[in-house]
């Protein structure tokens, strides 16, 4: 939980804005894009003007969640009109889910370069400290918990368009309550948040059986390149660029494709590699809590949880997945050692 000090000087912040542009990382998920929205309909309605920018592309099953489309950095508006004012001025930048620049490409550059006060809100243990007042609770599952905590501190009123937000936020970021980061306090606010109108039956449906036709080719590519190692406890899975090309879909259609090989019962860590365009792989790290791929991933540059985290590493995909193969090895060993 938050202490009142971190809570005060946030809503100081806030009080003192008439403009804030609000943001998150890159790869936005559903922790990162609802808890924008409940920010942005909670600022709102105290009367604040919100600029809204993301730095990548929204996926499109988030979409649902904002009322229009959101200005992307790189497409809407360059880091050059952004640095000159042109997308507009703000006296107060909220960044959501991410306290490390290496989260926020080109928009780091922008930061760097900003005399604007800046609040971070975030559970993430990674961290830059780029706040100049910071609500990181490390102990939350999610980020939308934090949200929560500066409403009901604040006394704002939590709509149901505020309450729909958060609990998308917190649902996606406990795998809909199955990771071991599902605790009471978890339960507790997705109670209140029902009680404020999210319903969670609707939700459920939009998020994960309203698939496009790409998204689930996509997935059948990836089922049929499963291996499983260390007698079974490692999982890897891969996809190339030419499965993109072939199924129609995009980047963002992976988000969650990992956790489906942990269905298997054996499976205690998993992998997924996504090749990207400029040759990069992209690693995603799962664990139920046996190894800590938080470790795993900080090694090669990259961040996360103890059993959500990922990097990037360099190509090609067969060296990439050896990488991460011995990394694993190795915890488990020392984990088997104890």
């Amino acid at each position: 939980m938050m202490n009142d000090d971190n809570l005060r000087k946030a809503v100081d912040l806030i009080g003192k804005s008439k403009t804030i542009l609000l943001t998150t990382h890159t790869k936005p998920d559903g922790d990162a894009c609802g808890s924008v929205m409940a920010m942005h309909e909670a600022l709102t309605a105290l009367g604040k003007k919100t600029r809204l920018l993301m730095l990548s592309e929204i996926p499109e099953w988030y979409e649902f969640l904002f009322a229009e489309k959101v200005p992307v950095l790189g497409e809407d508006v360059t880091i050059e009109q952004l640095g000159q004012g042109q997308f507009g001025e703000a006296d107060l930048i909220m960044i959501i889910d991410t306290n490390s620049y290496s989260q926020m490409p080109k928009f780091d550059e922008f930061l760097r370069q900003n005399t604007k006060p800046i609040l971070v809100i975030d559970h993430h243990v990674t961290t830059d400290e780029i706040g100049d007042g910071e609500m990181v609770d490390t102990s939350a599952a999610a980020t939308a918990l934090v949200v929560f905590e500066l409403l009901k501190y604040a006394k704002w009123p939590v709509t149901e368009k505020i309450a729909r937000a958060l609990f998308v936020a917190v649902a996606t970021d406990t795998g809909w309550f199955q990771f071991n980061n599902t605790d009471s306090r978890v339960h507790r606010t997705c109670a209140d948040l029902i009680e404020a109108g999210a319903n969670p039956t609707q939700l459920h449906y939009t998020l994960y059986q309203n698939f496009s036709p790409q998204r689930f080719r996509l997935m059948a590519a990836m089922f049929n390149t499963l291996e499983l190692h260390l007698d079974g406890r490692f999982a890897t899975q891969y996809l190339r660029q030419v499965d993109f090309e072939q199924t129609g879909a995009v980047y963002n259609d992976t988000e969650n494709l990992i956790d489906e090989c942990r269905r298997i019962g054996m499976v205690e860590a998993a992998a997924l590699f996504v090749e990207l365009a400029d040759g990069r792989i992209k690693c995603s790290l799962r664990s139920n809590d046996t190894i800590d791929v938080r470790e795993i991933a900080a090694k090669f540059g990259g961040g996360g949880h103890t059993n959500a985290a990922g990097t990037h590493l360099p190509g090609p995909l067969n060296k990439a997945t050896e990488l991460i193969l011995a990394e694993v090895t190795e915890h488990f060993k020392r984990l088997d050692a104890k």
